[in-house]
């Protein structure tokens, strides 16, 4: 245990120094490119906070183990709306952008529903995987395209723009290597309790691929880059959905397996929980403490009701 324990703490101080690269980084980049905030939020950090959830992904779809793969998609949406957003909104409450309620929130949402239609019939197809990834592709260049600002104050434009990208990379690779040993610590004393693959991929590797976000919108809520911190969530739960389903159906030589529970209960809990964000974000166009708790909350009775 000594050995696991050591490599958790290593990782988290990973996970964090990551966190805190890619957030330096890309804020730069928007104002170097012009780019909102925002919209920084809900691609370049949220695509490369989500590359853990990929690498478990495809992984798991290429040896067929479907119910770790959509556990793990499923599980960290959930964490992603109730927890991240949770802390992040206790830290400092978090204003809501209009374009955030009335696109990309219906787009998650939209993205959800999908994702469950596919999934009814017990397998998800390459063909459905080509249309969720073409769907990933659509919203990049839809938000890069009108997420640009007049008027963006671009106080490190003199710095040169590779060595931004470089420090993204960077962190980027410290979130994905902290995020690769905390799983592997995890499922030791997973597999020593005794779970199903479902229970893990909906708890510990989900927590675990998630943890980037976590960090990543924290450290942003910190710095003051709030829009980051909200776009950081949805522009993930979108990714996870479009992007590392749609490729790990790719993958699949036979398409990915639905667990059955997963359809009747743990979907259903995914789009209550996307659903339950939209009129919270209506409510003053922000995230207070109170419905950050209430999130903490709601996530607390979602493990419980897991592991009871």
């Amino acid at each position: 245990m000594v050995i696991p324990s050591l490599f958790f703490i290593i990782s988290l101080v990973a996970l964090i120094g990551g966190a805190e690269l890619l957030v330096r980084g890309a804020t730069r980049i928007a104002a170097i490119c012009k780019l909102s905030p925002l919209v920084v939020g809900l691609t370049i950090v949220s695509f490369g906070t989500s590359a853990p959830e990929l690498a478990v992904c495809s992984l798991a779809s290429w040896r067929g183990e479907g119910d770790l793969l959509i556990g793990n998609l499923v599980g960290s949406n959930i964490f992603n709306i109730l927890l991240v957003l949770g802390i992040s909104a206790l830290i400092s409450p978090i204003m809501v952008k209009k374009k955030l309620i009335r696109w990309d929130v219906p787009l998650m949402i939209g993205a959800s529903l999908l994702m469950w239609f596919f999934a009814w019939g017990g397998k998800i197809y390459r063909w459905e995987g080509v249309l969720l990834f073409a769907g990933i592709i659509g919203y990049i260049f839809f938000s890069v395209r009108f997420g640009r600002e007049k008027e963006l104050p671009s106080p490190t434009a003199r710095q040169p723009i590779w060595l931004q990208i470089g420090m993204v990379i960077v962190g980027v690779i410290l979130l994905g290597w902290g995020a690769d040993r905390l799983i592997k610590s995890a499922l030791i004393m997973a597999k020593i309790i005794g779970v199903s693959d479902l229970t893990i991929g909906l708890t510990l590797t989900a927590v675990g691929t998630s943890l980037p976000e976590l960090a990543t919108s924290v450290i942003a809520v910190i710095r003051g880059q709030r829009e980051m911190a909200v776009g950081n969530v949805i522009g993930s739960n979108l990714f996870n959905i479009l992007a590392v389903l749609g490729l790990s159906a790719l993958i699949a030589p036979h398409g990915i397996t639905v667990p059955h529970r997963a359809i009747t209960i743990d979907l259903p809990i995914m789009i209550g929980v996307a659903l339950l964000a939209l009129p919270i974000f209506f409510t003053g166009r922000k995230i207070s403490r109170l419905e950050g708790l209430f999130f903490l909350l709601a996530y607390s009775g979602y493990l419980l009701y897991l592991f009871l």
